[in-house]
């Protein structure tokens, strides 16, 4: 976990004065996906996360949450699940993608990916602040008969958002927090 820790600080971590997606003002700033989608931090990202998976008991099916920060985790998951297949250590875990909103062609999905109603899922976000993202993710796995296991996040900011999502009654496991990262990040 420290690879991934020091990874994290070093690419996708920064100190100033930023405005997050939640509109909050922030000193940190943390954008996973310049970790996520390189190939260190996606073979890190599906270790640490599948085995915060198989610690926790879940009977997970599949893996997924909002565009586009949650995309290269969950397909990191899955990834590493299929190795553990291919060993024989472990069983299989799909990735899916959550849009925003429903495409207005085609099938008009929501979710994208090979989710099916009935599935055993874990929302996976890259970021927790306030939690919204999550929660959005959450509805809609619910709407298409998904049954939420719980969130899995890439890094909590430690600002609200696990308790928020802990108090709609979702459990979260985090791989890292902003405190693992502060004494890693470079001052501004």
């Amino acid at each position: 976990m420290s690879q991934l820790i020091a990874l994290l600080a070093e690419r996708s971590a920064k100190r100033g004065d930023f405005v997050l997606a939640s509109g909050r003002r922030s000193t940190l700033y943390v954008d996973c996906r310049l970790t996520a989608m390189s190939p260190e931090g996606q073979l890190l990202i599906g270790r640490a996360a599948l085995a915060a998976l198989r610690s926790s008991g879940w009977p997970v099916d599949a893996v997924g949450g909002l565009t586009l920060g949650a995309d290269p985790i969950s397909y990191a998951i899955a990834h590493a699940s299929a190795l553990e297949a291919e060993a024989g250590t472990g069983g299989m875990i799909r990735a899916f993608t959550v849009r925003k909103e429903a495409k207005q062609h085609g099938t008009g999905k929501l979710i994208e990916g090979p989710f099916a109603a009935g599935d055993q899922v874990v929302v996976v976000e890259d970021v927790i602040t306030t939690g919204g993202s999550a929660l959005k993710a959450v509805e809609a796995v619910r709407a298409a008969g998904g049954n939420v296991l719980g969130v899995l996040a890439l890094v909590d900011r430690e600002e609200g958002g696990r308790e928020a999502l802990e108090a709609a009654g979702l459990t979260v496991l985090s791989l890292v927090t902003a405190t693992d990262l502060s004494p890693l990040i470079a001052p501004a």
